[in-house]
């Protein structure tokens, strides 16, 4: 009989709150443009780390090869800078029968005399497209049982 201990996921799932990760980055050099404040592509980057952070505690890393994008809106709402950190924060908002919607939130930490503050925020949404697959497929079973929206939708 297999010993229960081993089979049981590090990461536990808490279904009173929603599947949510954060990770913190500093703006680098690379991260700015010609005026000094990062680069629009610079949130999608920091979000898409939150959005493996959280994928990767959840233990389902047949995600990321079948989830393309569909839909990505970022609102910019303030400027980050060269050496400032920044908190990038991706929840699962809803989960549908094929798709996915993440939400997300960029804030800058307080960087030479700027308070902190939401830089970006916004949704990306991608549609579970399995290898060989040419549509949108519902979502594995393991994935809705692992995942813990926030709004009350249907697994």
């Amino acid at each position: 009989m297999a010993d229960p201990s081993k089979t049981l996921p590090k990461f536990t799932v808490d279904r009173a709150q929603p599947s949510t990760a954060s990770v913190l980055r500093t703006v680098e050099w690379v991260d700015t443009d010609a005026s000094g404040h990062q680069h629009n592509s610079a949130v999608i980057r920091w979000v898409e780390a939150a959005e493996a952070k959280l994928f990767r505690e959840l233990e389902l890393p047949e995600y990321f090869p079948s989830a393309p994008r569909v839909q990505q809106v970022v609102n910019f709402t303030s400027k980050l800078w060269f050496g400032q950190q920044v908190t990038a924060t991706a929840t699962v908002q809803r989960i549908g029968r094929t798709s996915l919607t993440l939400a997300f939130e960029v804030v800058g930490h307080a960087h030479e005399q700027r308070p902190e503050t939401v830089a970006a925020h916004g949704t990306i949404v991608v549609a579970h497209v399995p290898a060989g697959a040419a549509s949108a497929r519902p979502w594995p079973d393991a994935v809705r049982a692992a995942v813990s929206p926030a709004e009350g939708g249907p697994r």
